[in-house]
């Protein structure tokens, strides 16, 4: 469980009652990040008790869960909590956590986005030298996606920007197929996948525009050099 020093407080008002509990900063943010995928667990938390104050830790009785939540699964209840009340945090938790999203931010868009005029990925420098001149303030438990798209249409007037996906054709020789085919499947989107008859691999994959020069350079450390690449144009 995550120590009650480190725990938050995340509180919900429901069926006129106020429930709390003691959970993870860290793992309320991923939460809130992706509540499809990602679950509040019981070591997340700092006590397996729902509690009407935590502070003095005043504990909400079965019934008033039942009636809210169908359930007295602390677990089950705290991903509720988190995923549609409100977090309390300490003004250094919460610069901390705002620190964090705003880097998210910015590694999403310099993996995702490109410079239209030239084609290439923005660095992430350019990326958040741009976020401080339109004074974008990150939202510690906004999804990093939605944030980068709200940040995307603010940087336009400012950096040629935008997101997109590129397809790229690869081609691998017989000696590196077996070993850097993962790396293609892993990286992206198989549009094309095809085994010769020699045993060399040729396909197409699409990735974040941003991600070219890290996928590159992947194919090229796994395959010594020893591949073929070129971009798709529509």
């Amino acid at each position: 469980m995550v120590s009650l020093d480190d725990a938050v407080i995340a509180r919900l008002d429901a069926h006129g009652h106020t429930f709390e509990v003691l959970v993870d900063p860290d793992k309320a943010q991923s939460v809130r990040d992706d509540p499809k995928s990602k679950k509040i667990e019981a070591g997340d938390l700092a006590a397996d008790q729902i509690f009407k104050d935590a502070n003095k830790g005043d504990k909400m009785g079965d019934e008033a869960l039942k009636e809210a939540f169908n359930t007295t699964n602390a677990a089950t209840i705290a991903h509720r909590i988190v995923t549609e009340g409100d977090i309390q945090l300490t003004t250094e938790q919460r610069r901390e956590m705002r620190e964090k999203k705003r880097k998210a931010i910015v590694h999403y868009l310099a993996r995702h986005s490109l410079n239209p005029q030239d084609g290439n990925p923005h660095p992430p420098q350019r990326i958040e030298n741009a976020m401080e001149d339109v004074r974008f303030h990150a939202d510690p438990f906004r999804s990093t996606e939605e944030q980068a798209k709200e940040l995307l249409d603010k940087l336009r007037p400012i950096i040629p920007i935008k997101i997109e996906q590129v397809k790229v054709h690869v081609r691998i020789p017989p000696e590196q197929a077996g070993a850097a085919y993962g790396v293609v499947k892993s990286t992206g989107n198989l549009v094309r996948d095809e085994w010769q008859s020699d045993g060399s691999w040729e396909g197409t994959v699409t990735i974040p525009a941003g991600m070219q020069t890290e996928f590159y350079d992947k194919l090229n450390e796994r395959t010594k050099g020893n591949v073929e690449t070129r971009l798709e144009r529509e």
